[in-house]
């Protein structure tokens, strides 16, 4: 697959997966948040818990389980701790999240992937 059609792919995925939040009662923080180091595909708080989200659209769920190898989550990770402080409020419990979006399935949520 050329870079164009992936990168039309994964914003389509991080679009899906902000749905699939909100339904859940997230809020969508931000989408694509950049910082030196990293990058979060989604940010997202409901109630006290503030969650930085990598969004995987892979053709099975175990492949996208799979993408998610320890330089991909230690990024996300850098991101994270980067971009916490304007986000974060007092008492909140921040974590890693994953969701996984494959076709013809509903996407997946995988809550705090990350034990640091």
């Amino acid at each position: 697959m050329n870079r164009e059609a992936a990168e039309k792919r994964g914003r389509s995925a991080e679009t899906i997966a902000c749905w699939w939040l909100r339904l859940r009662g997230w809020r969508i923080l931000a989408r694509r948040a950049r910082v030196p180091g990293g990058e979060v595909d989604i940010i997202a708080r409901r109630g006290r818990t503030l969650a930085f989200v990598e969004v995987k659209a892979r053709a099975t769920e175990q492949a996208a389980a799979m993408s998610l190898d320890p330089w991909r989550i230690r990024r996300v990770v850098v991101a994270a701790e980067r971009l916490a402080p304007r986000f974060q409020k007092p008492g909140d419990d921040i974590r890693i999240d994953a969701i996984y979006v494959v076709p013809g399935r509903l996407p997946r949520h995988a809550p705090n992937i990350w034990q640091g």
